[in-house]
């Protein structure tokens, strides 16, 4: 568990509510997700690992160096937050890949799912490049959104609270923290 002085530090003196999840809960989660997905999809079969930014970032390093397979890494950038805590409904794809999805198992890796507004966007363009899967992976699932897909990988079932740490910010800010905490 964090200390108080640590806290304090990496968030510049502001306070949070708690800490929702532990660096070590974290890391043994994803852990275990890495596992999962390594041993979902043919050793022999190519997979495109999609990271939406920034929030996964984090994530997506961890996660991908316990995936016992070949993967190739590609990313996205969408935003619907602005400087806000809540969505603001309208999803902006700032860079696209260029990666070809024909063909190959693709997994998109997802920091949050809270309103589901930019998957309800992102998915029906993914798809329609073609791959030959089409998977979402989340660290946090908020359970409140109709999805389009629904994640196969949750790490955890998320507090309607708004977090950051972890890849999650506020307004860029606390991205660095090593934890997930409620601001």
């Amino acid at each position: 568990m964090p200390t108080s002085s640590d806290i304090m530090a990496r968030t510049g003196g502001r306070e949070l509510k708690r800490v929702v999840y532990t660096r070590e809960q974290i890391r043994e989660r994803v852990e275990e997700m890495g596992r999962e997905i390594a041993e979902a999809y043919p050793a022999d079969e190519p997979l495109l690992i999609l990271g939406l930014l920034k929030g996964s970032f984090i994530f997506l390093a961890d996660l991908v160096r316990e995936i016992a397979r070949p993967v190739q890494v590609d990313f996205l950038i969408a935003s619907s937050y602005g400087s806000g805590t809540v969505s603001s409904g309208e999803v902006t794809l700032l860079y696209d890949t260029g990666a070809d999805f024909e063909g190959r198992h693709v997994l998109l890796v997802e920091d949050i799912i809270d309103s589901g507004t930019t998957l309800a966007r992102l998915v029906p363009r993914l798809e329609a490049r073609k791959p030959k899967s089409l998977e979402l992976v989340t660290l946090l699932h908020k359970r409140i959104a109709t999805l389009p897909r629904e994640a196969r990988w949750v790490g955890f079932d998320a507090p309607r609270e708004f977090l950051i740490g972890y890849g999650l910010d506020h307004s860029e800010d606390y991205r660095n923290l090593p934890f997930i905490a409620s601001l």
